[in-house]
C-alpha cells in the first residue's frame, strides 16, 4: 500500500493525518477506535504535543498499519545515500540459501575457529552501530556459516556452527530493523528461531524471543510481546551463571517497555524493579551483545517516564547517569536520544540539540536512522521561528 507523502518537519502527526484521511475516518472516529481523545489527537497532528509510544501504538492498531509506517520508515533517501539499499538483496539471498549445500566449485568455508573470530569482530561493530560496514560483510559470512551448519555431523561442531548462525541472524535483524526493513528483520528472526535451539544454548533461544517481542511491539501488539517475554523467562532457568542472569534481566527490561507502551504503568514498574534487582547482582555485563546492568536499567526507566509524558522525571533520571568511557556506542547513543527527547519536551531546546549531537558522536549511523531522533528534530524545528545553521545541518543529515 502507498501512503501519502508527508512534511517531515510535521513529524508523526502529519503521517497519522495522512493515513487517517486515506481510511476516511474523522478525527473523532479515529479517537473512538484508538481510545484516544480527539482533542489530544488534534494536538498531536498539529505538533503541539508529543505522540507517546502508547498513543502511537493505539493509533496504528486503529488504522491497521504498523508503527514503522507512522514513523515513516524505511528512510529511503538516507538508505540510498548510504548505499545500504544495494546490500539488502545479497543479505536476503544469503538467508534464502541457508539450507542449500555448496555447489561444485564453491569455495569451502573457513574453519569454525576462524569464523568465531570473524563473528566476534562483527559483534563489536554492532556494539558501535556500524551498520554499513556490517551489511557489507554479512552475505559472505552468512554463506560460510551456513555451509558449516550443513556439513557438520551432530555433536559439538554442529552446536558451534548453529550458535554462530543464530548470532549472525540476530545481527541481520538488528541492521534490518534499524534501517526500517522489517521484512528482512522478520526473515532473520525466523531463521534464528530454527538455529538457536540447535546451538544447545538456551540463552540464544531466549534472545530470539526477546527480539521477536520487539517486532510485536513494532506491529502494535504489545500484549502479545509481553506474553512472549514471560514465556522466555519461564523457559530460561536461572542457573546462577552471570550471562543467564543478564539475559533474564534484559527480558525484564523488555517487559517494562512493552508494558509501558500498552499503558500498563503498574506492570512496567514491576518489570523495572525486578530488572534492577538482577542488575544489582550482575553489575555491568555485555554478554551476547546485550548491554545489561544498573546503567541500562536507569536508561530504560528514563524511556518509560518519557513514554508517560513525565519528561521532567525522565530528565531527572538522565542527569544522574554517568556513562563509562568504554560504554558501547549503541547504548550510549540511545541514552543521549532519550535525554534529548526529555529536554525537548521540557523546553530545554539548546540542551536537547547538544544531546542529539552527543548521540551522533556515540553512534552516528544509529542516530541517523532512529525514529525518535527524527521526531525530536522535527519538534525542535517547530519550536524555533528561525532554526540555527547547526540544527538545519543536523536535520538535513538525518533526513528530517
Amino acid at each position: 500500500m502507498t501512503y501519502p507523502s508527508d512534511n517531515r518537519t510535521s513529524g508523526i502527526g502529519s503521517r497519522i493525518e495522512g493515513v487517517r484521511a486515506l481510511r476516511g475516518y474523522s478525527l473523532r472516529e479515529l479517537g473512538r477506535r484508538a481510545n484516544v481523545s480527539p482533542s489530544m489527537l488534534s494536538r498531536i497532528v498539529t505538533g503541539q504535543r508529543q505522540a507517546s509510544p502508547a498513543v502511537v501504538s493505539a493509533v496504528a492498531r486503529a488504522l491497521s498499519v504498523s508503527i514503522s509506517v507512522l514513523h515513516g520508515q524505511p528512510y529511503i533517501r538516507q538508505v540510498q545515500a548510504d548505499q545500504l539499499d544495494r546490500l539488502i538483496t545479497p543479505i536476503s539471498m544469503a538467508l534464502d540459501d541457508w539450507d542449500i549445500p555448496l555447489g561444485q566449485g564453491d569455495p569451502p568455508p573457513r574453519p569454525l575457529s576462524d569464523l568465531e573470530i570473524a563473528v566476534a569482530e562483527l559483534d563489536e561493530r554492532r556494539a558501535r552501530a556500524e551498520y554499513i560496514e556490517i551489511a557489507q560483510e554479512l552475505p559472505a559470512l552468512l554463506a560460510e556459516v551456513n555451509a558449516q551448519v550443513l556439513t557438520q555431523a551432530p555433536g559439538r561442531g554442529l552446536e558451534r556452527a548453529a550458535w554462530l548462525q543464530a548470532g549472525l541472524c540476530r545481527t541481520v535483524y538488528v541492521v534490518g530493523r534499524q534501517i526500517g526493513y522489517m521484512d528482512l528483520a522478520r526473515l532473520a528472526l525466523s531463521r534464528m528461531a530454527v538455529s538457536a535451539p540447535r546451538s544447545g544454548d538456551p540463552r540464544q533461544v531466549a534472545i530470539e524471543r526477546w527480539d521477536r517481542a520487539q517486532l510485536m511491539a513494532d506491529a502494535a501488539r504489545h500484549d502479545r510481546g509481553v506474553l512472549l517475554v514471560q514465556q522466555a523467562l519461564n523457559d530460561l532457568d536461572d542457573d546462577g551463571v552471570a550471562a543467564t542472569k543478564a539475559v533474564r534481566g534484559a527480558l525484564h527490561l523488555k517487559g517494562a517497555i512493552l508494558s509501558s507502551r500498552r499503558g500498563d504503568i503498574s506492570g512496567a514498574d514491576d518489570w523495572l524493579a525486578a530488572a534492577g534487582e538482577i542488575a544489582a547482582e550482575t553489575g555491568e555485563t555485555r554478554d551476547y551483545g546485550l548491554v545489561f546492568g544498573p546503567i541500562n536499567c536507569v536508561i530504560h526507566g528514563m524511556s518509560a517516564s518519557s513514554d508517560r509524558d513525565r519528561h521532567a522525571r525522565a530528565l531527572e533520571k538522565a542527569r544522574k547517569v554517568r556513562l563509562p568511557a568504554d560504554y558501547p556506542g549503541a547504548r550510549a547513543g540511545h541514552y543521549w536520544v532519550d535525554r534529548a527527547r526529555a529536554e525537548t519536551w521540557t523546553a530545554r531546546h539548546e540542551d536537547a540539540f547538544k544531546s542529539l549531537s552527543r548521540a551522533r558522536e556515540a553512534a552516528a549511523q544509529q542516530t541517523r536512522y532512529h525514529p525518535g531522533v527524527h521526531e525530536t528534530v522535527a519538534a525542535l524545528l517547530r519550536a524555533r521561528g528561525r532554526a540555527s545553521g547547526d540544527l538545519l545541518e543536523f536535520a538535513n543529515w538525518c533526513g528530517v
